[in-house]
């Protein structure tokens, strides 16, 4: 028996079988497709809806633009609320399995769409895919990883949206045609289909379906923790979200001499690099300066980047590049900073039930964010305005952490 004991404290990959291997890299590309699908339409979203509307006049283009960002995010919090619950009932492994095809087949549905209104739908249950995938992909490492390595392989796991992210303009880059690139979502589709034979139940799971929720009905979620919780995580969401949906068209109005493709591209790639840049080091700037006053300095440093990119900048340069990728760098901070953050405010007894709520919550309020950008854009002068005035909300965040109770639940 000591012997055994010993092992994991020698060498904790050592129990890290080829099968954990296998499922690992099944969730993490099932996140870096989940990213990629995230963001496509945005890097084509101004050519969708030309194609799609014909000759209409620019105030309507920004409608359609945000009404499809919107539902995307709408169908994406919804997801992530019941796929918790389908995970709860049927499994983790087939839960992952069916949200992962979902969004790839959805994806891959809008290269044939024949007008806006199927774009529209397909785009929620796109979202509502992917909602689903980050939540149980999650909760199916953490239940079967070794708790040795648990941590860092969970923090890996978060950096495949940003990959995804900048694969999404690679694939904008390569392939100018937008109906052959959401074809891509074939890739997804498949990868659901081949998890079905190759994922197994989480053993946690099955004794879910013995023991029932018994610790749920004797502790309550603290409402003050929670209420901190969904404005602090969706400050944040609120601005990422429709920085990163917007950017891409706000890029294709300063350009000058060119039809934007590739500086649109460029962008996207920029904010997945700088993104996946942050969220790898996250973990390492969290425990050096405490991850409080690190929340705080992103929350800061988000809104005077998006100053210095959306008033600065009436052309596409060098200077632009590099400010994309700073505010990308300090979103993926912020991404990898509030996973740890949020789970302390709660008990261990209801942690994954508030952090969902927290975390999905936060997702409506994107939704309707985004679409506000879009409704905006001719009130306010342009796209870099509208983006702007919505960086205020970066101080929210900023405010709701300094004056929150921040005393973390063991």
């Amino acid at each position: 028996m000591d012997d055994t004991l010993r092992i994991p404290i020698r060498n904790p990959a050592s129990k890290i079988t080829g099968y954990l291997w296998l499922m690992f890299a099944i969730c993490l590309l099932g996140n870096i497709l989940a990213g990629m699908a995230s963001t496509l339409m945005s890097v084509y979203l101004p050519v969708v809806v030309k194609e799609l509307s014909g000759s209409v006049e620019d105030s309507a283009l920004s409608r359609m633009s945000a009404s499809i960002n919107s539902l995307y995010f709408i169908g994406w919090a919804v997801g992530g609320l019941v796929w918790g619950v389908i995970s709860d009932r049927i499994g983790r492994a087939k839960s992952l399995a069916l949200s992962v095809s979902m969004y790839g087949a959805f994806t891959f549905l809008k290269s044939l769409a024949p007008s806006i209104e199927f774009i529209f739908v397909f785009q929620f249950l796109c979202g509502f895919g992917v909602g689903g995938v980050l939540v149980v992909n999650t909760t199916l490492l953490s239940e079967v990883w070794p708790s040795a390595t648990r941590a860092v392989f969970i923090g890996l796991l978060s950096t495949g949206f940003p990959v995804g992210i900048f694969s999404s303009g690679l694939v904008n880059y390569l392939i100018s045609g937008w109906r052959q690139g959401f074809m891509i979502g074939a890739l997804p589709f498949l990868l659901g289909v081949l998890s079905f034979w190759m994922l197994k139940e989480s053993d946690k799971w099955k004794a879910t379906q013995i023991t029932g929720n018994e610790k749920l009905k004797k502790t309550a979620i603290p409402k003050s923790s929670l209420i901190n919780g969904m404005i602090i995580f969706g400050s944040m969401l609120i601005g990422l979200w429709a920085i990163f949906s917007w950017l891409p068209t706000w890029v294709q109005s300063i350009v000058i001499n060119s039809d934007g493709q590739k500086e649109r591209s460029l962008s996207m790639m920029l904010l997945g690099v700088g993104g996946l840049s942050g969220g790898v080091t996250s973990g390492l700037i969290s425990n050096r300066f405490g991850i409080r006053q690190v929340m705080l300095a992103c929350f800061g440093g988000c809104f005077l980047i998006s100053c210095l990119l959306f008033l600065g900048n009436t052309s596409f340069t060098v200077l632009t590049e590099i400010e994309i990728a700073s505010l990308a760098f300090v979103f993926g901070i912020s991404q990898g900073s509030l996973s740890v953050y949020i789970p302390m405010l709660f008990p261990v007894a209801v942690r994954a039930t508030a952090t969902g709520l927290c975390f999905n919550a936060g997702r409506f309020f994107t939704a309707v964010a985004i679409f506000f950008v879009g409704s905006w854009v001719m009130a306010l002068g342009g796209y870099g305005n509208s983006l702007f005035t919505f960086s205020f909300v970066f101080l929210i965040g900023l405010i709701f952490l300094l004056i929150s109770n921040h005393d973390s639940q063991t």
